[in-house]
């Protein structure tokens, strides 16, 4: 659906636009030539983000900065407002997200923050435009930006990873929901790696080599996406696409065989797992 959307033309519309993996996004996007609408914060690392898709986009393309906080209803709203106004939406990008440190009985601030921003920001894009992309009735795609810590569910930050597991279950939904109601509207759930981005550089005061750049990241969603893949987990220099798979299988496998939660991490199944994951599985 991606090909016969980006042939049809149109706009793609990317929140979290300033910068990591949702500018090389809007990027690839404009240098396959949609016009882009970047929705961020305001300030200058969204003006200087606009400048450079402006310089990969052709010339008569549209390319307009929408300061955007997608924890207000009303500015998400506003940014479907102004991208119909400006012209037909083929692609919609909800990318925007933060971290902050949890436990799960603590940091509860830091939690409410998570939710508004990870999971009812993508929840409020969705809601704000998949009725008028219906209405539309031309080839288009949503994607939603998840995370690996939303699938197998590390220790480490409960409130990240509960809001990333909701952003899986609503795109599982609406993928399933507009299939039925026979949109021509496919639903993408995008799962990067470990990739060097904003967020990660405050770990970090340079790229780690297991780390794939954004730009790595983003070719290889797109590469999925055109083969029509919902689950789209990416890679990086020191994960590849079978250890995810496994991975996820043990994840599963703690429900199905009623093991603890997160056997992987619990000491008494530390050597069954190495096993699993060395013999490639069942």
């Amino acid at each position: 659906m991606y090909d016969r959307a980006v042939s049809e033309g149109g706009l793609a519309v990317v929140t979290g636009a300033a910068s990591g993996v949702g500018l090389a996004a809007a990027t690839r996007f404009a240098q396959a030539g949609l016009g882009v609408l970047l929705a961020d914060l305001p300030g200058p690392r969204l003006e200087q983000a606009t400048e450079t898709i402006r310089a990969a986009a052709k010339a008569e393309a549209t390319v307009l900065a929408v300061p955007t906080d997608v924890s207000d209803t009303a500015q998400v709203e506003a940014l479907a407002a102004t991208a119909f106004e400006t012209g037909p939406v083929a692609v919609l990008m909800n990318n925007a997200g933060i971290d902050l440190p949890t436990t799960s009985w603590t940091r509860m601030d830091n939690w409410m923050a998570l939710m508004e921003v990870n999971f009812f920001g993508v929840l409020r894009g969705v809601q704000a435009f998949t009725q008028k992309m219906i209405d539309a009735g031309r080839p288009s795609v949503i994607i939603n930006t998840g995370s690996k810590q939303g699938i197998t569910t590390p220790p480490g930050n409960p409130g990240y990873n509960a809001t990333k597991a909701a952003v899986k279950v609503l795109s599982e939904q609406l993928a399933h929901e507009l299939r039925q109601a026979g949109a021509p509207i496919s639903v993408h759930l995008f799962v990067p790696g470990f990739t060097y981005t904003g967020i990660t550089a405050q770990h970090f005061s340079e790229k780690p080599a297991s780390a794939w750049t954004s730009e790595q990241t983003v070719d290889h969603f797109l590469e999925r996406m055109s083969a029509g893949d919902f689950y789209i987990l990416c890679p990086d220099n020191d994960v590849d696409s079978a250890r995810d798979r496994l991975r996820a299988e043990w994840a599963m496998g703690d429900i199905i065989e009623n093991r603890p939660p997160l056997s992987r991490w619990h000491p008494d199944y530390r050597e069954a797992f190495a096993e699993f994951e060395k013999s490639g599985g069942r």
